[in-house]
């Protein structure tokens, strides 16, 4: 019997880089021995689509005549097949970076044809001003793709999108008829495609479990998908289901006909429901005793919980393995104008954990009651950065998405220093909160340890709805967060919410206006607003009475339950808001319309701010007050300095001697003049506090001590001097 494990991310997902979980359980079963391959259909799907031969079938597919009755749009594109068919192998090899000459040809204008999505580009000069060629092309042949997928979808194959497929069908699906109605139906376009990859698949890996990773809505059509061929061609097959979707989604599923496509659906973290499940399949376990499995017995959906073992520890769950996935075949591609969606689109990440679930978990719309928010487990620095190395050997890239629910900020610390130790040189990007404890000194530590971006939730800029939101923070401390990170060089993305239960129209502007003074000032460089929604597993969602909403629905199926419909009593029209919002948010990221009235982004009247014009700017200019704590640590980010001693015979012919510590960084010379003694003392203590291999840092009272044992007087006069502002400035930091 063939003992091959098959993991699967059904189509779609990602076009730039795999999602990441088939990769983090690969990484655990290679600690216990198993075989198993791994697979992305979506990648493998878009590829086969969007090739020559691809395209090919899709406007064969496509009647002559019935074109006629669809838009004008696809009509074009229609007619301008040749041009699709003679272009689409050349764009798709520049999106993977085997082509970069072609950007040459696609910014001249004539070599991509060009249907509705083009229409755009009225606003691309001064929205990607700034943009050097190869990112142009990049969004040009963007557009491109796009174009071609708007065909697909409204001629061939309505479920059709590059980042998710039958969407729709999988969103807050309490029944299953819909699903099941689409499944009885004949294959899509994309399910043909879809069915021979899993074909070969199947043909290559024989395995005896396939494991469907279903992570988003956007999944769970593909994956049911899959287990139908499997099941009716491989019935001996056993399929698993596990991943995000579930996890939200499945919790209390009573509907049988999900097992005519599946035989296990596992919750939370899949380490240890997975090896139950093999144990069981290879006849060690009884079936009861699975882990956080459903089952379908006789005929009823059967939850199974009966292990005994806990769950495996975060650090013991092995380095994600990417081995198997065609990573340098992804498309690097540039959807929108925003800087942080597009480095979720754009280039390949190795995605890594600094700690399984959130330290925080109080906010009230977050799904605080489930496993992977509640039940906190950070790691060592040492053991991230042992991953870290192993993946940079093993993929060769150098790109880390750390995907917390929010990096904590002493781990954080402990990571920079490490990759400094390492003297490690990658790029790296993760969600936070906007701790106070993201000091300016922190921000510039992790700076130089390679980070470039954070994410973090401002959510609603109104300090009634943070206290009732239990985010823990306040507009002035966001502000004074992220203007640390953004004066360190670091990028800061604002998750924005509008909607939150009793938010008033004043206080939806009142909000606009906060953002508007974030962007002015450069505290945000980027943002995006979503509604408020209401889920079953939130605080909100659990408890609405405490949050003056009402439930309206759904009513509870066999099937799924995750996203709440509710009423807001006390609150604003919500929805009248979005595009007002959105609208303005988009000129504010690109640097204009400041001085435009927040009435001109809305066509019906609303109330006048009545947030201070200047509160973002007194809010940055209160710096939080350091405290010298004798435990805080000594880093030195510059390069090691020289003592360099000097002579010179001054007018009235005496000799003078001088002494400076010289620091020779990247980008400029610095130079310290100080007194022999004092100089000598900083050009070791630099050294030593400069992060080294298997050396503990100096914390700030051992930095005390050795001053005053070196017998170089006062340390508070230390404090106060010129020396100690120039170090400072130039590369010490206190974290």
């Amino acid at each position: 019997m063939s003992k091959s494990i098959l993991l699967i991310t059904p189509p779609f997902t990602q076009l730039n880089t795999p999602y990441p979980a088939t990769a983090y359980i690969k990484g655990y079963l290679n600690t216990i021995g198993k075989t198993s391959h791994q697979a992305d259909l979506g990648i493998k799907v878009i590829l086969r689509i969007f090739s020559k031969n691809g395209l090919s079938k899709v406007f064969q597919a496509i009647d002559k005549e019935g074109i006629k009755k669809y838009s004008k749009n696809s009509l074009r594109i229609f007619k301008l097949q040749n041009d699709y068919l003679h272009t689409i192998d050349p764009v798709i090899k520049f999106l993977q970076f085997e082509n970069p000459t072609l950007a040459y040809n696609i910014c001249d204008g004539d070599f991509l044809p060009k249907a509705s999505r083009f229409d755009q580009l009225d606003n691309m000069d001064w929205a990607f001003g700034t943009m050097g060629i190869q990112d142009k092309a990049r969004h040009l042949a963007t557009l491109y793709l796009e174009d071609l997928g708007d065909l697909i979808q409204e001629v061939l194959d309505p479920f059709f999108g590059f980042s998710r497929y039958a969407e729709r069908l999988g969103r807050s699906a309490v029944s299953f008829d819909p699903l099941a109605k689409a499944l009885e139906g004949q294959l899509s376009f994309t399910d043909q495609f879809l069915i021979e990859e899993l074909e070969l698949l199947i043909k290559e890996t024989d395995p005896y479990l396939v494991c469907m990773s279903v992570p988003f809505p956007g999944n769970l059509y593909g994956a049911l998908r899959c287990g139908q061929y499997i099941k009716s061609k491989y019935p001996q097959i056993k399929i698993a289901m596990g991943g995000g979707y579930p996890n939200t989604e499945l919790r209390s599923i009573k509907e049988p006909r999900v097992f005519q496509y599946l035989d296990f659906i596992t919750l939370d973290d899949g380490e240890r429901p997975l090896t139950c499940l093999l144990e069981h399949l290879d006849g060690d376990r009884e079936l009861q005793k699975l882990k956080r499995t459903f089952a379908l017995l006789n005929g009823k959906v059967t939850y199974l919980n009966g292990s005994k073992e806990s769950d495996i520890p975060f650090s013991k769950t092995g380095t994600p393995d990417y081995s198997g996935l065609p990573l340098h075949q992804y498309l690097s591609v540039i959807e929108i104008a925003n800087p942080m969606h597009r480095l979720w689109s754009d280039g390949r990440w190795n995605k890594l954990t600094m700690a399984h679930g959130c330290y925080w978990k109080k906010c009230s719309f977050c799904d605080v009651t489930l496993d992977y928010i509640k039940n906190y487990e950070p790691v060592s620095a040492t053991l991230i950065c042992d991953r870290i190395e192993e993946l940079i050997l093993q993929t060769g890239e150098t790109g880390f998405h750390f995907v917390d629910e929010a990096a904590p900020p002493a781990l954080m610390r402990e990571v920079a220093i490490e990759i400094l130790k390492r003297n490690l040189k990658i790029t790296w990007w993760t969600n936070i909160r906007f701790e106070e404890r993201f000091t300016y000194n922190l921000c510039r530590l992790l700076k130089a340890s390679g980070c470039i971006a954070v994410s973090g939730g401002l959510e609603v800029a109104s300090d009634r709805l943070l206290k009732m939101m239990q985010k823990g923070v306040t507009v002035s401390q966001v502000a004074r967060v992220a203007h640390n990170f953004t004066e360190s060089g670091i990028m800061v993305h604002a998750y924005l919410m509008y909607g939150f239960p009793s938010q008033t129209a004043q206080e939806t502007i009142d909000s606009l206006e906060m953002v508007r003074q974030l962007f002015m000032h450069n505290v945000l460089q980027s943002g995006f607003w979503h509604l408020f929604a209401m889920t079953a597993h939130a605080p909100i969602g659990v408890d609405p009475g405490a949050f003056r909403v009402v439930r309206t629905g759904p009513e509870q199926g066999l099937f799924a339950e995750n996203d709440l419909s509710h009423e807001d009593p006390e609150g604003a029209e919500h929805e009248l808001f979005s595009e007002g919002l959105k609208k303005a948010l988009f000129n504010y990221m690109h640097g204009i319309c400041f001085d435009f009235k927040l009435q001109e982004w809305f066509d019906f009247k609303i109330p006048r701010t009545s947030v201070s014009s200047n509160f973002i700017f007194n809010a940055i200019q209160h710096e939080t007050e350091v405290v010298l704590k004798p435990n805080a640590k000594m880093v030195w980010l510059g390069n090691v300095p020289e003592l360099l001693h000097d002579t010179f015979i001054s007018k009235k012919g005496n000799k003078i001697e001088t002494w400076k510590l010289v620091i020779e960084n990247k980008n400029h010379r610095d130079e310290i003049l100080v007194g022999k003694e004092d100089g000598k003392w900083l050009e070791a203590i630099l050294r030593e506090i400069s992060p080294t291999p298997e050396k503990k840092e100096m914390n700030f009272g051992s930095f005390e001590e050795n001053y005053v044992k070196a017998g170089l007087g006062d340390f508070n006069r230390f404090l106060v001097s010129k020396t100690w502002k120039f170090l400072l400035e130039y590369g010490l930091v206190l974290v």
